[in-house]
């Protein structure tokens, strides 16, 4: 079965780390990036290595104190595309 295609959406990455997550968590990636669709706000992502594995949250939301699901959630397949392709790994 095939993804549904997603729009691409278009954001201007300010900022990557790497996290190796102590010695045996799982790696990832957190990427600090303005949003410059629908909201226009900056976000962070974070990316573990395996596709599908993306959370997002809105960084002003974030230092108000609300992680609130449905407040400061959104869709990590939205992102999940455009930020893999600009830390340069594969999402398959």
């Amino acid at each position: 079965m095939t993804r549904p295609r997603k729009p691409r959406i278009s954001v201007n990455v300010i900022d990557w780390a790497y996290h190796r997550n102590g010695i045996s968590g799982a790696p990832f990636h957190v990427v600090l990036f303005d949003d410059e669709d629908d909201e226009n706000s900056r976000k962070v992502g974070i990316l573990f290595d395996a596709p599908h594995h993306c959370a997002v949250l809105d960084v002003a939301k974030l230092s108000a104190g609300s992680i609130a699901f449905g407040f400061n959630s959104y869709r990590g397949e939205v992102f999940e595309d455009v930020l893999r392709s600009h830390l340069n790994f594969s999402n398959s």
